[in-house]
């Protein structure tokens, strides 16, 4: 059964997302002066920083967690929606160039950074993350692997701020890219991530043994059901977010050459 009122408190887990929210209330705070010499506190970055933080725990470190490793693939999903989305977007806007900059600057750090926030890298990283991962072995090894599940949504993490950078980029020396370019990035990796949710949603079988065997919290609802939902809520989510950004950077292009 679920324990509803389990939250995680793993010392990786809580401890990193602390070690996270100190680092940036330190620049912010006493080193903001020697960072930016005048700049006033980010009051609107602080809170899309601290919600970024709050969705990561809420993926991994909530109920949910046990949902999506015991029970249903659409749960795990929706944490890797979360992971994807909110998280990944609110800790990039949630971030001001003067505070990233100073670690993007030298050279050692600028020429892989340059690299891996190209759109067509970070666009091929993307799609090859989460479609690598959606493999049944690899997934349902995460699944029976506490320390690989972590690995996998480290890695899903990390494969969406380099999804995001192009377009939402917080920083000065890597920017974000000219709208043209990100409407055109965004729907390539769209129309990238399709056979993925081909594979997922139009498969005979049920793909992981996992939640083939898992114990149905509802009775009607199968586990060829659950994974039509999950590959639905990918593509769905996926396309939305999207668009979204589509819509934004549109409407950029549009002001800049009318």
């Amino acid at each position: 059964m679920i324990d509803w009122r389990h939250w995680h408190n793993e010392p990786w887990l809580v401890g990193g997302l602390v070690v996270l929210g100190w680092l940036w209330a330190i620049a912010a705070g006493p080193l903001r002066g020697r960072l930016s010499p005048g700049a006033v506190y980010p009051r609107s970055h602080a809170v899309r920083f601290y919600l970024g933080l709050f969705s990561f725990y809420l993926a991994v470190g909530s109920p949910l967690d046990q949902v999506a490793e015991r029970f249903l693939f659409s749960a795990h999903m929706l944490q890797h929606q979360i992971l994807i989305f909110p998280a990944a977007i609110l800790l990039l806007q949630g971030t001001p160039a003067w505070m990233i900059d100073p670690v993007l600057r030298p050279k050692w750090v600028l020429v892989p950074a340059r690299f891996f926030t190209h759109p067509l890298i970070s666009g091929i990283t993307y799609t090859l993350v989460v479609s690598l991962w959606h493999a049944p072995a690899l997934y349902d090894w995460a699944l029976q692997d506490r320390f690989v599940h972590i690995v996998e949504h480290l890695m899903f993490f990390g494969a969406a701020v380099l999804y995001w950078w192009p377009v939402l980029s917080p920083s000065v020396v890597l920017p974000r890219r000219p709208h043209g370019v990100q409407m055109l990035y965004l729907l390539a990796v769209i129309i990238a991530m399709t056979p993925l949710f081909a594979f997922i949603t139009f498969s005979h079988d049920v793909l992981y043994p996992t939640y083939e065997f898992a114990p149905r919290l509802f009775p009607t609802f199968s586990a060829m059901h659950d994974q039509v939902l999950a590959g639905v809520m990918m593509k769905l989510v996926g396309l939305f977010g999207g668009m979204v950004a589509f819509g934004f950077a549109f409407a950029g292009w549009y002001r800049r050459n009318r």
